[in-house]
Order: C-alpha cells, then structure tokens, then sequence
C-alpha cells in the first residue's frame, strides 16, 4: 500500500505495519520520508510553559495537576514582555516556531485569553511561526487565536481511545477531538501526537498512529514523546521506553502521514545518540531546542548542534539563510 493511502487503512493494517521488521519499516520510512521532505533539514521549535502549575486536569503524566503531589513552583501567566523576549532569544538560537504552554482546561475568558492573544500578536511580528497548547477551546477562542495569528495548536491524544481513560479522567478522547475540530475549522493547522511509555501495550501505539493518520487531513505536525516519569505523579515508576518502540512509532508515523512534520518531543535526552539517528533516518525531522520543555529537562542545544554536525543535518532556518546567502 502506498503512503497516500494511509487514511482508508484499517486499524489491524497500521498493525501489520508496525509490526513488520525492524530495518525494514525503517526502510520504507525513509523511502517515504525522501518523497516528500530534505532528509538534511530539521525544524526546530522552543517551547515555553507561560502558566505553570495548578491545573484542574488529572493527567498522571504531568506534574502541574493539583491533583498530583509533584514538587513544582506555581507560576501565574507571564507578561508579554517576557514572552517576546523568550522568543527573541529562541529565535537567535535557531528556532523557527515558538510555542507557548499554559496549564488550563480551557483559556480564561477576559484579561488571561486577551493577554495570550498579545503574546501571539508579538511572536508573530518577530518573524516565527506561533504554536500555542492551551487546554480545550470554544469556537470563539478558535476564531480569535486564527484571527491574532496563531498558525499551530497543539492539542495531542496523548494515547490510544481504549487506554485514554486510564490516563485522564477529568475529559475524554471525544472532548480532544472535538478541540481539534474546532481549531481545524478556523484555519488553525494542527500539532498533535502522543506519549509512548505510561504502561500502554503495543495495541495502544497502534491504535494511537491509527487515530492521528485517519484525521482528514493528519495533523500538519505530529510530536512523538516518551514518558519523562516525575516523582509525585501516578507513572513515576513507569518502566523505561525500549529505544526500538521510538524507531517503530516514528516510522510508522511517517508512512501514515508522509507530509507530516514528525517531531522527537518530550523524552528524548533519554535515547541514545544511536537512537535519534535511527529515528532521524526513519522520517523524524523536528525537535524541540532549550533545555526545558514546561517542566521536563531536554537535551542542551550544544549536544544538539554536535550530533546534527555528526549526521549532516541542518535546522531548517539556518539551512534557509545559507540558501539565501548562496544566491
């Protein structure tokens, strides 16, 4: 079956996929991954948290639930002149999207949701892409973030419909999907993916990539995280993620949604540099950059910068201003 396929296969297909050989569903991946992307360049984005702790949602991974007992700072909404300062230095160390997190079920109404519509505004005029993760929006908010100039929301379903619930229960799978809907209605092109490593099977995978590539169309950006466990919340004693289920979900994603931007997220300075070049190899092409990522650790922007020289890669807009300087 060819990639362009990927939204009429049924769930026990994308099965067979994942399950196929090692190499070989690497190799595929990469055949597809060449189709339709340089190979050489990676997208590169920062992600800032702009209001940290005390959110009303129960997801066991995240330590900014009240829920959870995670030792973590509260922090209030940060000012616009903060934000646009972060994004300026993320920009100079080669970001080309910034994305900004808040730990809300939903943008507050009034002063907050206006405050974040500024922050939008300001990345914006700065000449980088804006992504912003703010819980579950109404058809207003949608319309509001698109008309400020929001380009990316993310929104991930984390995990596979049967598995969700196990996970968070202060909303449910239809209510994610439901938010993406909305923001894909307003123009808002779309990041969302899932975590590996919170004690799902291989079905659970399956059934993740499954839903994400019969979305019409897949998200325009798909991140692939791996469990950080936090000490305080219900999968700190998680066991580790196997590097080869990272290789398997990120080629697997890549034949799915072969125009996807597919992005090594949260758990990364977990895998070998061995690992990420397979992944690489395998279709990834985006990472976060900075040493944070809201409240989990990422790999250094120096050790990035080695392994990118190592395999030839380049971030996308350092690779664009040399094509510039070129002509």
């Amino acid at each position: 079956m060819e990639a362009c396929e990927s939204r009429s296969r049924s769930r026990e297909e994308v099965g067979e996929l994942y399950r196929r050989p090692l190499l070989e569903l690497v190799f595929e991946a990469a055949r597809v991954h060449r189709e339709h992307h340089d190979p050489r360049r990676v997208q590169c984005s920062t992600l800032l948290s702009i209001k940290t702790g005390a959110c009303p949602e129960d997801c066991a991974y995240c330590a900014q639930s009240a829920h959870h007992g995670a030792e973590l700072e509260r922090e209030a909404l940060l000012d616009p002149d903060t934000v646009e300062a972060e994004a300026r230095r993320a920009k100079a160390a080669g970001a080309d999207r910034f994305c900004m997190g808040a730990a809300w079920r939903g943008p507050r109404e009034g002063r907050d949701f206006e405050t974040v519509l500024e922050m939008v505004r300001r990345v914006k005029a700065l000449g980088l892409e804006a992504c912003a993760t703010l819980g579950m929006l109404t058809e207003e908010q949608a319309a509001a973030l698109a008309e400020a100039g929001l380009d990316y929301y993310n929104h991930n379903l984390d995990t596979s419909p049967e598995y969700y619930g196990k996970v968070i229960t202060t909303r449910t799978y239809a209510d994610r999907l439901e938010t993406l809907a909305r923001a894909r209605a307003h123009g808002l092109k779309l990041c969302c993916g899932g975590i590996l490593g919170m004690g799902e099977s291989e079905d659970d995978r399956i059934g993740l990539l499954y839903e994400l590539a019969r979305q019409d169309p897949p998200p325009e950006s798909v991140p692939i995280n791996g469990l950080v466990p936090i000490p305080g919340t219900p999968l700190a004693d998680a066991a580790p993620l196997p590097w080869d289920a990272w290789v398997r979900t990120v080629a697997t994603a890549r034949i799915l949604m072969p125009r996807s931007v597919v992005r090594l997220s949260a758990g990364r300075e977990s895998l070998s540099e061995e690992a990420q070049a397979l992944c690489f190899l395998a279709g990834a092409n985006s990472i976060f950059l900075g040493d944070r990522l809201l409240t989990t650790p990422n790999r250094e922007r120096d050790s990035d910068a080695a392994l990118f020289r190592r395999l030839g890669l380049e971030p996308i807009r350092e690779a664009e201003a040399a094509d510039v300087l070129e002509v």
